[in-house]
């Protein structure tokens, strides 16, 4: 798959999209940041992800890590050049090689005992399946909608980014109604069923991470009930009552206001601002960008004796 890509990129130094493209286009797009919640909890209710997250991830014990290595390996392919695409996959790659265990109970058409590995490729497109569909969700909520021609667009330059994770083409659909089906089959399908490793995931990721965020986490875990499927909203134990419809509701031009007014510099994450950067020969480092990172990361890690309580 490797191989196949590198003959298909006309400029490995623009990487694997490159200016133009729709995935730079809605990646780009740090608002999207509003769908992590939606993403984690749908790929949570996968038993393969929700087992394999709580027995071998680091989430519980370092989350803020965990966040940062993983946007680090996600950016560098869809922003680095191709290099740097395609060392970040075989990375991610031999981590989820050693990613083996058991299901500990009935959950779904799954039994107790049932094995997975972190490289099963229809859990990968799940996984990969959740990115695609929250990105152009939180996408087309705040900046307005896409037409048909751009999310197909979006959706066929995704196929290319699954395939850095080892996803063969015969496990995607065709197209992007193709896709949209096949979010819908596997909602209803029972596959998709919310386990205890699962349930008490979404209770770890919606605590706040100091008692002068409880506030903010309220209202993240209300707007990401608003963004959930319905069938997920109580199983996941996510209140979506008139109280919780009124404030998702009362959110959506809040955000879109609040996004018109930021300097598109403020807009962007880091990683696009130094693609283009090195695209147009510069030096890449987004000093102001990656400060501003820090400091917002740093803004939502867990006091110690918090993350000792959570446990």
């Amino acid at each position: 798959m490797i191989g196949a890509l590198r003959s298909e990129v006309p400029d490995p130094r623009a990487g694997m999209y490159g200016p133009g493209s729709v995935s730079w286009r809605v990646n780009r797009e740090a608002v999207i940041l509003l769908g992590g919640g939606r993403a984690a909890l749908l790929q949570l209710a996968h038993p393969f992800v929700a087992h394999a997250i709580g027995q071998h991830s680091a989430t519980q014990s370092d989350p803020i890590g965990r966040f940062r290595r993983t946007f680090q390996n996600v950016f560098a392919m869809v922003f680095g050049d191709l290099d740097h695409a395609i060392d970040s996959a075989r990375r991610v790659h031999t981590v989820h090689q050693k990613i083996r265990g058991a299901i500990d109970q009935h959950v779904g058409p799954f039994a107790r005992g049932d094995r997975y590995q972190a490289n099963d490729e229809d859990a990968l497109f799940w996984v990969h399946a959740t990115l695609v569909d929250t990105a152009l969700q939180v996408f087309e909520l705040v900046l307005g909608p896409l037409g048909v021609g751009e999310k197909e667009r979006y959706y066929q330059e995704s196929r290319r980014f699954a395939r850095l994770f080892g996803i063969p083409s015969r496990v995607m659909p065709d197209d992007h109604r193709g896709f949209t089906r096949y979010m819908e089959r596997m909602l209803s399908s029972g596959t998709i069923a919310v386990s205890q490793p699962a349930l008490a995931m979404r209770h770890f990721l919606f605590q706040p991470p100091r008692r002068l965020h409880t506030p903010l986490a309220a209202w993240y875990r209300t707007f990401t009930a608003g963004l959930m499927p319905p069938s997920l909203r109580a199983p996941f134990e996510l209140p979506f009552g008139p109280l919780e419809r009124a404030v998702f509701a009362a959110s959506i031009p809040s955000v879109r206001l609040a996004h018109r007014a930021l300097p598109r510099r403020l807009r962007y994450f880091p990683d696009y601002v130094e693609a283009q950067r090195r695209v147009r020969g510069q030096e890449p480092h987004d000093r102001i960008g990656r400060a501003l990172e820090h400091f917002a990361l740093e803004a939502i890690r867990p006091s110690p004796d918090l993350l000792e309580r959570r446990r």
